[in-house]
């Protein structure tokens, strides 16, 4: 076959693979009588093994390397088995990573909604300067509604009343101490509340971080908006205490992250709704 069929079924232009050839991945093309590149389907598969190598992230000498180990054994060599696993992990994380900001992006989205809807709450109190308040649920009020109640609280300051509790209350965590004492935050002193103690109380924000609080949270019918914030609960995590408080470390991260834009919302509705 010529260059440039060569070329088309494998991809890449022309030029690319005269510069493998160059380099000396390819071997140098049989000529016809004309002077023209002559390949055959060995060469077609040899470049399609080492376009495949480039993408995993190898340089051109060690794709040709590998590329003629796999043609000359028949099959995959041993060097290439790792590289494949260890780049199926990088894209099983970036997958994760992307699946992440998904979640994020949404819960965004969500909150700029939510906070558009939140001055119908303020209303009978615009002339005042009342902090935001914020109730966090999730089921046992153990891990994550009290490491949201304690970072809203710590980033938000005066600017913010919060709280947190849960549907089913059941002592806090004390991996949810060590994570926040961690960043400066004394937790020590908390205890987990059922929701059933904010009975009746107004919220301008309830939000839930867990789906099953999400079912089971009460209405708060004169609050004024309500999100969920989907997150796993670092106490389900078995193995080793490092691989536990890992998890929670993890866990106030992401709540970190969800927060940040959240206060800056908030703070802007508030401001906006005050002006009114």
């Amino acid at each position: 076959m010529q260059i440039s069929e060569l070329a088309r079924r494998a991809g890449v232009a022309p030029s690319a693979v005269r510069w493998y050839e160059a380099v000396g991945v390819l071997p140098a093309a049989s000529r016809r009588a004309n002077g023209c590149r002559d390949y055959d389907e060995e060469d077609l598969s040899r470049l399609r093994i080492v376009i495949s190598l480039r993408r995993l992230g190898l340089g051109p000498e060690d794709a040709g390397r590998l590329a003629r180990m796999c043609l000359e054994r028949g099959g995959v060599g041993r060097d290439l088995g790792p590289l494949i696993v260890a780049q199926r992990g990088a894209m099983d994380h970036q997958r994760a990573d992307l699946d992440r900001l998904d979640a994020e992006l949404t819960d965004l989205e969500l909150t700029i909604d939510a906070a558009e809807r939140a001055p119908a709450a303020r209303k009978a109190t615009t002339l005042t300067t009342r902090p935001i308040r914020v109730l966090f649920v999730c089921t046992g009020n153990s891990a994550r509604s009290q490491m949201a109640e304690a970072l809203l609280a710590q980033y938000g300051r005066s600017e913010f009343e919060v709280a947190s509790a849960g549907t089913i209350p059941r002592g806090l965590h004390p991996l949810t101490v060590q994570v926040l004492a961690g960043i400066g935050i004394d937790w020590s002193a908390a205890r987990s509340k059922s929701v059933d103690e904010f009975e009746g109380q107004v919220f301008d924000y309830v939000i839930t971080v867990c789906d099953r609080a999400r079912r089971a949270c009460p209405a708060f019918p004169d609050s004024g908006s309500s999100l969920h914030w989907g997150f796993d609960d670092p106490a389900d995590v078995d193995g080793t205490e490092a691989e536990k408080l890992e998890a929670f470390q993890r866990t106030q991260m992401e709540l970190t992250m969800r927060l940040r834009p959240f206060i800056e919302i908030a703070r802007r509705t508030a401001d906006r709704t005050s002006t009114q």
